[in-house]
């Protein structure tokens, strides 16, 4: 007896749009395909047999709207993620430059107690 697991059929026309998602300059293989639920190598897979003409189809204008909130939620992520990262980054300098300022104060200060008043 033969048990495997069942396999996801997939339109050609969502492979296509998945492709051409791909191929925009702001998109990875890799966001394409966690927005739309796949793995990345089959993602890969299909724009090889794009490439090689095995989708014999028109090009597709309009996305499914599930597919499509869910990619512009991807792109908030990932910009809210470098957002986090610049600020995380900023946050790091100012403590330093925080602490620089401190130890300039101190050494003003210690320096400072001498200023030469002793006229007598």
């Amino acid at each position: 007896m033969i048990t495997g697991k069942k396999t996801k059929q997939y339109s050609t026309e969502f492979k296509v749009k998945a492709v051409e998602w791909s191929h925009q300059a702001h998109r990875s293989v890799k966001s394409v395909a966690e927005a739309l639920d796949i793995h990345p190598f089959m993602l890969s897979r299909w724009r090889k047999e794009y490439r090689e003409g095995k989708f014999a189809m028109k090009r597709v204008k309009k996305a499914p709207a599930e597919a499509k909130q869910q990619i512009k939620e991807q792109d908030e992520i990932s910009r809210l993620k470098r957002q986090i990262a610049e600020l995380q980054e900023e946050n790091v300098i100012l403590k330093k430059f925080q602490r620089f300022q401190a130890e300039e104060r101190r050494k003003r200060s210690g320096s400072s107690g001498n200023t030469g008043e002793n006229t007598g």
